[in-house]
């Protein structure tokens, strides 16, 4: 198959091009810089940027299938991925599958993602939906600062769960269904094997690396200041204080078994997912 993959060097992206062209598949991969995307066999290099989002659009005109997912760092997703759901309509793809977020079902019809959802559902096109919840690897990503100059991971979640998963079970997930018709039409969501809180998170680093990694549960307010102050623009930063609430209000703890059986393996534990990345914290 030839499949496009929007986000192509990004947390989920990035695996699942690997696990696509390790298959034997031919990718397309969507970039805002296509220099970051060594060149190989069956690998294409894209430019694709959500502040420009009718350009590059054409390259679907070329593939079976595609992987789309709300750009970084962007609330308006629907009117960065818009264009290419009417080009897809226009090639007629085999196949879209979307990475929306857990709960957006629960959203409002005009709140971006799930306005997207909506159109993607009646497009005609066969299509599958996945809502993954927190990722683990925000912990050696976003909360990597505060743990290598503090040891603390700084967050307002208070004693809440979240049920975080692996993004490589994200990639796992969307590579069976963008190379199978087994479930089309359906909606996912994806979650660990079980619900963590954030201090239990910190003892499970902590246990992996050998260092004394502690949970500091900040105000909201300190969040999003600190989110600002990092520069992420100022509706993104309110957008993620957003949903650090609903974490903390005990709304991603649920335990899903979706994982399961899209790919039918159980997702990886917190503490495999600590062992397997322990040098990012070292």
């Amino acid at each position: 198959m030839k499949i496009f993959v929007y986000g192509a060097t990004g947390t989920v992206s990035a695996p699942l091009v690997e696990k696509l062209l390790a298959a034997g598949h031919e990718v397309f991969a969507g970039t805002r810089d296509p220099q970051k995307v060594a060149k190989r066999e069956r690998l294409t290099p894209v430019k694709i940027d959500s502040a420009k989002p009718n350009e590059g659009v054409e390259i679907l005109e070329k593939a079976d299938a595609a992987f789309l997912i709300g750009p970084p760092m962007v609330v308006d997703s629907y009117s960065a991925l818009k264009p290419l759901l009417e080009k897809a309509k226009a090639a007629k793809l085999k196949k879209i599958v979307l990475m929306s977020a857990i709960g957006v079902d629960h959203a409002p019809a005009e709140a971006p993602l799930r306005h997207f959802e909506l159109d993607l559902e009646a497009s005609g096109l066969p299509y599958n939906i996945v809502r993954p919840n927190w990722f683990m690897q925000n912990f050696h990503t976003f909360w990597l600062g505060g743990i290598l100059k503090d040891g603390k991971i700084y967050f307002p979640g208070g004693d809440a769960k979240a049920s975080f998963i692996d993004a490589r079970d994200i990639a796992a997930t969307v590579f069976e269904l963008l190379t199978s018709d087994k479930h089309v039409g359906r909606a996912f969501t994806l979650t660990g094997p079980a619900g963590v809180t954030h201090a239990e998170a910190a003892a499970k680093l902590s246990a992996a690396t050998g260092k004394n990694i502690e949970y500091a549960d900040i105000t909201s307010e300190a969040f999003l200041a600190g989110l600002k102050s990092a520069g992420l623009p100022a509706d993104y930063a309110g957008f993620l204080a957003y949903i650090a609430q609903v974490l903390k209000d005990g709304h991603v703890a649920a335990v899903s078994g979706d994982v399961k059986l899209v790919t039918g393996k159980d997702p990886i534990a917190f503490e495999q997912y600590a062992a397997d990345y322990k040098a990012k914290w070292l």
